[in-house]
């Protein structure tokens, strides 16, 4: 008698959106959808795989995304691709490949759609998750920035989400990290007992990204991190006047926020302003969303300089923070009866 054969199931890190969720989640991602449309943000479908040197170049070879978290593999041509970790290089590749900048500026583009990293899964981090990309490029207007804050934080508002905070930071630029990041290097070298292993590793090659995930690291660590000179001690006139604009826009709208100035970004990429919208979970997954400025990546795979800020935000993240609310979200009612008229 033959044994049954083995009964398949999802792989670990992935989940199922079964038909009595859809409802929520269409809910969610029409909101998303609508607002976007109103700040006028055009949707853009890029493919799930790329060329795996866009994020190699872009993310950083550094970074724990290139170095822990990426799909990569060699198709049958032995040609390197990589399941999209996030959506902004690949939108940004598209808007260079297709010649959008040559449109008026700035382009303003959103996505929502699956990204994969492979990670320890848990409550609101899978290996398989969907994100909502948004992303201004081509303007270096720190109205943008404040733009697409506001963007989010009024989606927040729509779902009835309440419990969250808002962190910002800026990080510089070209003119004045280089200086800061020498300091930081003599500081970190200096310091370099106190901090754990992870945080050493990364400062030959990325010295920035000893404050990413810093809610994560031990009271030790951040105590010695706290001591650490930040990037805000040393930013550039330009930079400090963008990052004036920006708040006194947030100001000005009534968008509150906390200045943190170790908040950094875990991508090479981002420049200037950058911040995170922290939702209930009072864990390492508790960002709901996170993004910044980039205006240099574009540059980084071949096109002219073009200034760029965007956000990536977590579908299953956003529904958790609704769930820790007790929200439901609003579901367009359904057809109940269908009557057609015959001539």
């Amino acid at each position: 008698m033959s044994s049954r054969p083995r009964r398949i199931e999802r792989p670990r890190g992935t989940h199922d959106v079964v038909p009595s969720e859809m409802p929520r989640w269409n809910a969610v991602i029409g909101e998303i959808e609508r607002l976007c449309a109103l700040y006028g943000y055009r949707r853009i479908v890029t493919p799930v795989f790329e060329d795996t040197a866009l994020f190699l170049r872009t993310s950083g070879e550094g970074s724990d995304v290139v170095q822990k978290e990426t799909y990569t593999f060699a198709d049958r041509s032995d040609r390197s691709l990589t399941l999209r970790p996030e959506g902004t290089a690949p939108i940004c590749r598209a808007y260079l490949e297709h010649g959008m900048q040559r449109d008026p500026q700035p382009v303003k583009l959103f996505t929502v759609a699956p990204m994969y990293r492979y990670g320890a899964p848990g409550r609101g981090r899978y290996r398989e998750h969907w994100q909502a990309s948004v992303e201004a490029l081509g303007s270096d207007d720190p109205s943008l920035d404040a733009e697409l804050i506001q963007l989010y934080e009024t989606l927040l508002a729509r779902l009835g989400v309440t419990r969250y905070q808002l962190r910002l930071n800026s990080i510089g630029c070209r003119a004045c990290r280089p200086a800061y990041l020498e300091t930081l290097r003599a500081w970190l070298a200096a310091n370099e007992q106190r901090l754990d292993d992870e945080t050493r590793s990364k400062v030959a090659t990325s010295p920035l990204r000893v404050f990413d995930n810093y809610d994560a690291k031990s009271r030790a660590v951040q105590e010695a991190l706290d001591e650490a000179p930040t990037i805000g001690e040393s930013l550039c006139a330009a930079c400090r006047e963008h990052f004036g604009r920006v708040r006194a826009d947030l100001d000005a709208t009534g968008v509150g926020y906390e200045l943190v100035p170790t908040l950094v970004r875990g991508l090479d990429y981002y420049t200037r302003t950058t911040f995170e919208f922290l939702g209930p979970l009072e864990n390492q997954n508790s960002t709901i969303t996170g993004g910044g400025r980039y205006d240099y990546l574009i540059e980084e795979i071949g096109g002219p300089p073009t200034p760029g800020i965007g956000f990536g935000a977590g579908i299953e993240r956003l529904l958790i923070a609704m769930e820790e609310e007790g929200l439901t979200p609003p579901v367009m009612p359904g057809i109940d009866v269908f009557i057609a008229l015959e001539d």
